[in-house]
């Protein structure tokens, strides 16, 4: 039973991984789409935004998925999206 358990704890864990590794890409883009439309932002806010994205994205290439997407997150609160 402990050994069933176990084995489906892992399969989770990698499943919320490799979710979160294509969740990156799509928060990716959109910021991308939204920075297209030419958001009114204050330059700081832009800074942030450009900032956040970098980052995000550099942590995606990194493994380091939930970092990226809390990042990300950040970059899509100070859009609106």
């Amino acid at each position: 039973m402990k050994i069933r358990f176990a084995a489906l704890f892992g399969a989770l864990m990698l499943a919320s991984a490799s979710a979160l590794a294509f969740h990156c890409p799509a928060d990716m883009k959109k910021i991308d789409a939204a920075l297209e439309k030419n958001p009114k932002l204050s330059a700081q806010q832009m800074t942030d935004v450009k900032k956040f994205r970098a980052d995000g994205e550099a942590l995606h290439k990194a493994g380091k998925h939930q970092e990226s997407v809390d990042t990300l997150a950040k970059a899509m609160k100070i859009l609106g999206i």
